[in-house]
């Protein structure tokens, strides 16, 4: 692996643009600040789709299929999400908003990058539309449905402050929340 300088790269090739992606931390469950209403984005600049793919960045690290701008700190309406197989999909939504579109629940097993080695069966709607801009600022509207439409709602739960833990019983979210502060005590 060769490590250059980013300033010595510029002076080699000054006329060419280099997108240096990060790994970004991933906030976990019980901090605080997942649970901060993220707000929308007035504008897409190029700050925006750098985050775009950092994010995508740390989501693949992780590895995961899904990933809302609140659980890296940033609390912006934001998400990105590629339910392939070999990552050939990215999806970027940014000020997403959803219409329900048939009130029939599906029960999906459901884990989480900021709830590290929990999955727990939630009931979400099956079927979906919504309307977002994508990672230029165009304005889409899409309908969606299996795992497409519930990982969306996932993550449009976490820029609502929300959790997955949130759906299940209070004793079962205690439980997680104790297992995940004693791993966090042990790895600090």
């Amino acid at each position: 692996m060769l490590l250059i300088h980013a300033g010595l790269l510029a002076a080699i090739k000054p006329n060419r643009a280099f997108n240096i992606m990060a790994v970004l931390e991933i906030l976990e469950f019980p901090d605080p600040r997942l649970r901060t209403q993220a707000r929308p984005i007035t504008e897409v600049t190029d700050n925006t789709r750098k985050l775009i793919d950092d994010m995508f960045e740390t989501m693949y690290a992780a590895p995961g299929i899904g990933l809302a701008a609140t659980q890296v700190n940033v609390h912006q309406r934001l998400l990105v999400i590629d339910v392939s197989d070999n990552h050939k999909e990215p999806r970027v939504f940014i000020n997403p908003e959803v219409t329900v579109l048939d009130k029939e629940l599906g029960d999906y097993d459901e884990g989480c990058l900021s709830v590290p080695g929990f999955y727990e069966t939630v009931h979400r709607p099956r079927r979906i539309k919504v309307s977002a801009l994508d990672r230029e600022g165009v304005s889409f509207t899409e309908e969606l449905d299996g795992l497409l439409a519930i990982c969306l709602q996932h993550e449009i739960d976490h820029l609502d402050g929300k959790l997955f833990v949130d759906y299940l019983s209070p004793l079962k979210r205690q439980r997680i929340r104790k297992k995940l502060e004693k791993s966090q005590r042990q790895r600090a």
